[in-house]
């Protein structure tokens, strides 16, 4: 059989694989599994903690998926983490202070490491993905009572990208700064992107950046984008994303993935 014309598929899931039902439709799943009869392999690259996928892989075919914006790396078939990276509470903390010292009072929220952690949000936050679920707690710091692998960040009159930008400047070195979807700022531990996690996945998988294309929809997925050998955005991806792709597909809910899919694999 000869090669794939890419070995390695990374999907990111919200506004790339799946719909705005959380579902993911026939004809993507044939296309993923008409990559896989050529010989591909699937990813998932997301935003989402662990416990927030794995309802997922009933739409899908099992495998892997890097979690956390990299921070760590899900088996489905065993339910495990193969890896995670926390980011330091007190550093967190210490982060949100130096945010709020530029704009003024932010609302919060963390989610927990491992595949049970919960997402636990403080006094104000509004989930902006209202189907996942979350706990509330009563104040800021019961969100540092376990080991966390991010901070969301909403800000009640900033937009995303503003307040990206000025929470990259205030926080330096303490944490990385990324925009992930619409009412969706994060911090996470430094030097982690989907590109990090993505690198170290890849390799367990015996495949390089040329070998991969992978396809998303927010600034989040730029680092990836620079790794990956096909960088693929979506039609209604963020204009800093199409800036860097490779190639611009139809949108989420017009089955993007599964055009590109059944170009190269069909």
């Amino acid at each position: 059989m000869a090669a794939p014309a890419y070995a390695l598929i990374a999907t990111d899931l919200d506004g790339t694989l799946l719909r705005g039902d959380d579902t993911v439709s026939d004809r993507t799943r044939d296309a993923l599994a008409r990559a896989a009869a050529a010989g591909a392999r699937h990813i998932v690259v997301t935003g989402r903690p662990a416990p927030r996928v794995r309802p997922l892989f009933a739409d899908l075919t099992g495998g892997l998926a890097v979690c956390a914006q990299g921070a760590q790396l899900y088996d489905s078939g065993t339910d495990r983490l193969l890896w995670s990276r926390t980011l330091d509470r007190e550093l967190a903390e210490q982060a949100l202070g130096k945010i709020e010292a530029e704009v003024g009072q932010v609302h919060a929220a963390v989610d927990q490491d491992g595949v049970d952690g919960l997402t636990l949000i403080e006094p104000g936050y509004l989930m902006p993905h209202p189907t996942l679920p979350a706990v509330r707690v009563h104040d800021r710091t019961e969100l540092w009572a376990a080991p966390i692998s991010k901070v969301l960040l909403r800000h009640p009159a900033l937009t995303d990208d503003e307040l990206a930008d000025v929470a990259r400047t205030a926080v330096g070195p303490l944490a990385t700064v990324t925009m992930s979807g619409p009412g969706t700022v994060e911090l996470q531990p430094r030097g982690v992107t989907k590109a990090t996690g993505l690198e170290l996945a890849a390799e367990r998988l015996g495949a390089g950046p040329g070998a991969t294309i992978a396809f998303g929809d927010m600034p989040n997925d730029v680092p990836m984008f620079g790794w990956a050998g096909r960088g693929v955005a979506m039609a209604n991806a963020h204009p800093e994303l199409k800036a860097v792709a490779d190639e611009v597909t139809a949108s989420n809910e017009e089955d993007g993935v599964a055009a590109v899919l059944e170009r190269l694999y069909g």
